[in-house]
């Protein structure tokens, strides 16, 4: 985790936040990492919307509740 964060701050993508306990470490995404999180926010809407063209919504949640037996079956 500390190695994804330091990278993330190196690419200009979040910074520290300050606080008055020295511990704790608190981040934010800084501009550019707004703009990249949006950017990529908006390529996945796309993504998904172009899988799931033409399954009605009800098609979708009966895929979700098969895939999910179908899961429990394997663990057991």
């Amino acid at each position: 985790m500390t190695r994804t964060i330091n990278r993330l701050e190196e690419l200009g993508y979040v910074e520290h936040v300050p606080t008055k306990d020295k511990r704790e470490k608190r981040m934010q995404l800084t501009e550019l990492g707004n703009r990249i999180s949006t950017e990529v926010r908006e390529t996945v809407d796309q993504f998904e919307q172009n899988i799931l063209a033409g399954i009605s919504e009800q098609e979708q949640l009966e895929a979700i509740r098969v895939m999910e037996t179908i899961r429990k079956n394997l663990i057991e």
